[in-house]
């Protein structure tokens, strides 16, 4: 009787010990979240808006661009930048918007550690800025 009452107890405490040793449900499943940033560059009636996500040596530029006139397109590009404002990389959106709106994502790299500390967005005519607008970290 003995043996088996310590055996009992035994596999009590070891369960017991097992459930309290346990990770919480969930905790595998988990992913870090990055920073995210809104941007909004307006000239006119024209645009770029959307989001930064900040990683650790990128960014990732994501949003919609518009262009009211077929004669007067636009485009997208982001300079991911030091603290001290060095460039540490740049990307435009792969297409133009000429008389419509144009959904876009695309990364800028920023190879330092802790990626950039600010993003300079600018709302381009297809060969120069229109207007730029700084984001930080």
């Amino acid at each position: 009787m003995c043996i088996h009452l310590a055996a009992t107890l035994s596999a009590v405490a070891l369960t017991t010990g097992m459930l309290l040793a346990a990770p919480p449900a969930g905790a595998g499943a988990h992913t870090s979240s990055y920073p995210i940033s809104e941007f909004d560059v307006t000239v006119g009636n024209t645009y770029t808006r959307g989001t930064i996500t900040w990683y650790d040596r990128s960014v990732t530029v994501a949003g919609e661009q518009k262009s009211v006139s077929s004669a007067s397109c636009r485009q997208t590009t982001a300079f991911a930048l030091a603290s001290a404002n060095k460039q540490l990389g740049y990307a435009v959106t792969p297409g133009i918007a000429c008389g419509e709106s144009e959904k876009f994502s695309f990364s800028a790299g920023a190879p330092v550690p802790g990626g950039a500390a600010v993003v300079r967005i600018c709302l381009d005519d297809g060969s120069k800025p229109l207007r730029c607008e700084r984001y930080g970290r």
